[in-house]
């Protein structure tokens, strides 16, 4: 399969595309839990179906040391015993985030708090900012029809 347009080899792509990018390497260095983070887009990458982008996280995720236990089981982590509350937590904000494109109402209270209970200010922004860019990629990739299979771990770090 090939993709439909090559966003990279645009000029006019340049600059924004650069943007993206860095703010993908910025929140690397958030305080949020790297493995929570790559639990994280890899989830909301399965949602939106985002072959390159799942591609990418198993990939980085198994390069940073995760287990393929975890990442087996993220897309049914509700009925996984692998993650911890903070992990759970984190991957319902995530999807709710998501599902706004499902026509849902976004993030319930009760999911806001939980995840406010095990992750500071801080934590929660960055990690409000992951699933934000996320979304933001896959769409990118998923219009795009970019291929998966040929990435290589900390290609974008």
């Amino acid at each position: 399969m090939d993709a439909r347009l090559n966003c990279f080899a645009r000029p006019s792509a340049d600059e924004p595309l650069r943007f993206l990018m860095s703010a993908g390497r910025a929140l690397k260095e958030s305080p949020l839990p790297s493995a929570t983070q790559e639990l994280v887009a890899l989830r909301v990458s399965q949602i939106n179906g985002c072959a390159v982008c799942v591609d990418m996280h198993t990939k980085d995720a198994t390069a940073a040391g995760e287990s393929a236990d975890r990442l087996h089981l993220v897309a049914v982590w509700r009925e996984a015993t692998v993650f911890t509350e903070a992990e759970r937590a984190a991957l319902e904000l995530a999807e709710q985030g998501t599902r706004i494109a499902d026509g849902r109402p976004g993030v319930a209270d009760t999911v806001w708090e939980t995840a406010a209970r095990h992750y500071d200010e801080d934590q929660l922004t960055a990690l409000v900012v992951l699933v934000s860019l996320m979304n933001a990629a896959n769409r990118l990739n998923v219009i795009t029809r970019q291929p998966a299979g040929a990435y290589r771990p900390g290609r974008f770090h």
